[in-house]
């Protein structure tokens, strides 16, 4: 297989799908108030209609794998695959389903959809940012990404377990910070 240098696109398609090896869903809360614990889930599943010369008009939907949570301690992941938490047995996936991208101005973009954890949905506003040209792989693909970042409440989906510490406060915070950074690829 011969390969070539990264070089713009000329055709634009408007159809892509979500490159889970080139794509990282991570997540980040505060733990005992003290420190921000990180995870990551893999993506199972995600599409894009998107021209970039009308981005107003993208849709996107996406899915991860509960039971992939991943924050480097097993006994953590464990918990958080939980009915405490995800409840991943009763509901594997989370998805996200846009109903509109609204322009911010200088390549910056507000995605709105349906985010759906334990079977609750809610709407959610990802910020979306280096939203990248088409350009083509040295294996000949077409593709773009961007990065994106959502702030969402854990409780609005059912993630009440929390523990009171001795000195006050709470060991989980309820707030959660989720970034996206997709790569994504032509479909044919």
């Amino acid at each position: 297989m011969e390969l070539s240098t990264s070089t713009p696109v000329t055709q634009l398609p408007t159809r892509w799908t979500i490159d889970p090896g080139h794509t990282t869903v991570g997540f980040g809360v505060r733990h005992m108030m003290i420190t921000t614990v990180r995870g990551e889930l893999s993506l199972t599943e995600g599409q894009l209609e998107y021209d970039p010369r009308r981005p107003e008009s993208a849709k996107v939907t996406a899915s991860v794998d509960v039971a992939s949570i991943d924050t480097r301690e097993p006994k953590r992941d464990a918990h958080l695959r939980s009915a405490d938490f995800f409840d991943a047995d009763t509901y594997p996936q989370i998805t996200f389903v846009s109903r509109r991208v609204v322009a911010r101005g200088s390549g910056r973009f507000a995605l709105e959809g349906d985010l759906t954890i334990r079977g609750v949905t809610r709407p959610v506003t990802f910020d979306v940012e280096d939203v990248s040209a088409p350009q083509v792989d040295p294996w000949g693909n077409q593709r773009i990404g961007a990065s994106a970042k959502a702030r969402i409440r854990r409780s609005e989906f059912g993630m009440t377990w929390n523990a009171t510490l001795e000195a006050g406060g709470l060991l989980v915070s309820d707030d959660v910070t989720i970034h996206v950074d997709v790569s994504l690829v032509a479909k044919s």
